[in-house]
């Protein structure tokens, strides 16, 4: 009885030992785990911002899209080229996010259609205000919203460009201190420039009411007709 006592009293110890060593253990895994968590949640802050890259070049001035020269006639604050506003877009993660996040909004809150499906009609630039819209609707109103949140429309350009179908396509070029990025309604990652895998045809100028060329193609589409 009195080995069975010392065995228990041994086998008590070594548990209540264990039980300590067990305890110490999760409190010092806990204490990495934060430090760690606290290490990544600074990584991703430090991260959130995209990596610079040079911008995209502009090669003089290009002949406009019909559909934009009709939008400006019934939008011309649109067009507007405000030479006191900025026209680069100094990014800090909050207009990253923001950005970001319009981008992703708008993409997945509008349909697309074509909008000789729509109108009836070849190409006609708007607003989705009823919910649908091609391309270049979509990059409109990312903008509009884009002002509203207080970036200047001047660093922002709508921006034809060819497609994976080889066909002329609108997106909206944000022109920043870390490089030109595009918000584009095929994909909601905002992707620097020359990773979309499209051709730069030409876009609005950041200096007047006009166009520039980008020099991607020598014909240039007069149609961004499709969604």
């Amino acid at each position: 009885m009195q080995q069975d006592y010392f065995a228990n009293k041994g086998f008590n110890g070594r548990k209540a030992k264990a039980s300590l060593t067990a305890k110490f253990v999760k409190t010092a895994f806990i204490g990495l785990s934060m430090m760690f968590l606290g290490s990544a949640a600074q990584a991703q802050t430090v991260a959130a911002l995209p990596v610079a890259s040079n911008p995209i070049m502009n090669l003089g001035s290009a002949k406009p899209i019909l559909g934009w020269v009709k939008f400006c006639d019934s939008f011309p604050s649109e067009c507007a080229v405000n030479v006191s506003e900025p026209d680069i877009i100094q990014l800090t993660p909050q207009i990253w996010r923001t950005i970001v996040s319009v981008n992703q909004r708008v993409n997945s809150g509008i349909k697309a259609i074509t909008d000789a499906d729509h109108w009836g009609v070849v190409d006609a630039w708007g607003f989705p205000d009823d919910g649908q819209g091609d391309c270049e609707d979509f990059q409109l109103l990312k903008r509009r919203i884009l002002v509203e949140s207080g970036l200047p429309r001047r660093a922002m350009r709508m921006t034809v460009v060819i497609d994976e179908l080889g066909e002329g396509h609108a997106v909206l070029m944000i022109r920043t201190n870390q490089g030109d990025y595009v918000l584009d309604n095929k994909t909601s990652a905002v992707l620097p420039w020359y990773r979309t895998g499209y051709a730069y045809v030409k876009r609005e100028s950041e200096n007047a009411v006009g166009w520039v060329s980008l020099g991607g193609i020598t014909t240039s589409p007069t149609t961004t007709a499709n969604r």
